[in-house]
């Protein structure tokens, strides 16, 4: 088993989450512990994705079909992040809104998609740590 496949999803998802743990720390001015989650830039599901389907067109080729495969996953995962969960976001506030008075209600999270700007940046994210995966690794 080539262990590049298994690193690369794994070191994508360690190195993104610190990355946006800083930046949303930075941006709340405190330490952002409750932020940590879904949302917020850069986007780990892309970034994890793109760096898989980087790999497979360094090591296979772009004619490979795994990397058809790769990019189509690619494709849903980035779809998914920018309108449904946005979707379930304004659901989650407007639900949120509705209930405010209630006292059994438990608030839902609100921030639950990304932009396309954070989605971009998972997206570099991912091809730069599927290019390090692929020096570090080499066949």
């Amino acid at each position: 088993m080539d262990l590049a496949y298994l690193v690369t999803p794994l070191l994508t998802w360690i190195t993104v989450g610190p990355i946006k743990f800083l930046i949303n720390s930075i941006k709340a001015r405190k330490w952002a512990f409750n932020l940590v989650g879904n949302g917020g830039f850069p986007s780990n599901h892309s970034a994890v994705v793109s760096s898989m389907a980087t790999l497979i067109a360094l090591r296979e080729g772009i004619g490979h079909p795994a990397f058809g495969v790769a990019v189509t996953l690619c494709f849903i995962v980035i779809i998914d992040a920018n309108s449904l969960r946005q979707h379930v976001g304004r659901q989650a506030a407007a639900i949120n809104r509705l209930a405010k008075d209630a006292t059994d209600h438990k608030w839902l999270r609100e921030r639950m998609g990304h932009t396309v700007i954070e989605i971009c940046g998972g997206l570099l994210t991912g091809i730069a740590i599927g290019h390090l995966v692929f020096a570090l690794f080499p066949r």
